[in-house]
């Protein structure tokens, strides 16, 4: 079932959408569609929004083989490293213009690692040694400017000056240190390892793993902690259903790729404790409801969240052989066809729906922080995984 349907989904639905959005005359992308399907060609065009259509598409193309879709990878990398990338500092803004001009020159450690993960993936499709080779100055310019003894900082300014981190703090807080840099700088350090197995990158991979089992899992609470002041202590008392998911399998990739016996076995029953808590406490109504806070549940069922519950659970299910977390996936799946794809011509998905499937239409469907990359990944995932246990 998965295999074809997701199959379905990618070349049918989400492909066809983000290759509308290419943005021929000024490079890049456009950066954004309102709650009615309209394009600004206008607007800001997010770094990470072009990183993450970079990683998509030269996954796709990995995927699917279809060489078409290089053009498309082609076009996302070259804005990368004209654009987005400052070549003489060091490190990628955080937005520019949509002629490709600074509009937000912060350099967000956040940003750094989705165009090491791009870079990476882009290089692992078509051997373009200039790609990994500015991964390779972005890794540097992360050791040297973004990381000190308590770990990866978050929010720097273009001469990587601390600055505040409104970008990644929410809830009320400000934080010094999130869960969620932490985890895509261990994603992106990931792909960027699988290509070229660098001694000191996984010597930092076995450093970050440590770093989740010893600060930011909670083993009385059995989740992450999420926001954290310099020196990781926790912020607030707050449990993200969605990274909690999404961090069980990122980091089961992690280890995999690592290959190293001792990592496994410190680490993976911390990720098999988290699915086990996710399931039990979040998974309701066909869907995972988004976070808690202080006690009150957030029942919105945001779009990436409900994607990376597919692949979490189903990840679960190959590591345990627990029936409930394949019925979870198959589940979660049906209701992402039926309420959170927007079946309008020419949608994709909508940003979050309630926890009966209505749509909030106030919500962009393309924004900075709004595509492919969540989405997308589920579909090549689950046909990837689904043709493996074929």
């Amino acid at each position: 079932m998965f295999y074809d349907e997701m199959k379905e989904h990618l070349t049918k639905k989400l492909l066809p959408f983000w290759e509308k959005l290419i943005d021929e005359e000024r490079g890049g992308f456009y950066g954004w569609m309102d709650s009615a399907l309209k394009l600004d060609k206008d607007a800001v065009k997010g770094c990470i929004l072009n990183n993450r259509i970079l990683w998509f598409f030269s996954n796709a193309y990995l995927t699917l083989g279809d060489e078409e879709l290089k053009k498309y990878a082609d076009h996302a990398y070259a804005f990368l490293k004209d654009c987005c990338y400052d070549s003489k500092r060091g490190g990628v803004y955080w937005s520019l213009t949509c002629d490709g001009k600074v509009e937000d020159s912060t350099k967000h450690t956040y940003n750094q690692a989705f165009a090491i993960y791009a870079l990476s993936s882009y290089y692992r499709a078509f051997a373009n040694p200039e790609a990994l080779h500015i991964a390779g100055k972005l890794v540097e310019t992360i050791e040297t400017k973004c990381f000190d003894e308590y770990g990866y900082k978050e929010a720097l300014d273009a001469d990587f000056q601390p600055v505040e981190n409104d970008k990644l703090s929410e809830n009320g807080v400000m934080a010094d240190r999130t869960m969620n840099t932490l985890l895509h700088v261990l994603e992106a350090y990931t792909e960027y390892y699988l290509v070229t197995r660098d001694v000191r990158v996984g010597g930092k991979l076995r450093w970050m793993l440590d770093l989740l089992a010893d600060k930011i899992y909670n083993p009385v609470l059995h989740r992450q902690e999420v926001f954290f002041d310099n020196n990781m202590n926790s912020l607030i008392d707050l449990h993200s259903y969605g990274h909690d998911i999404e961090t069980a399998w990122l980091a089961d990739r992690t280890l995999s790729i690592l290959d190293d016996e001792a990592y496994t076995r410190k680490v993976s029953p911390i990720l098999r404790d988290l699915e086990n808590q996710i399931y039990q406490v979040a998974y309701k109504k066909h869907s995972l409801a988004n976070e808690c806070e202080r006690g009150k549940v957030d029942e919105r069922r945001i779009w990436w969240v409900q994607a990376e519950s597919v692949v979490g659970f189903y990840n679960a299910y190959q590591k345990t052989g627990e029936e409930k977390y394949l019925k979870a996936s198959e589940d979660i799946w049906g209701f992402i066809k039926e309420h959170v794809a927007d079946h309008r011509e020419g949608g994709e998905w909508f940003w979050n729906v309630d926890e009966d499937g209505n749509p909030e239409l106030k919500r962009p469907i393309v924004e900075p922080w709004k595509c492919p990359y969540h989405n997308g990944r589920m579909c090549m995932e689950m046909m990837r995984r689904s043709s493996d246990n074929a």
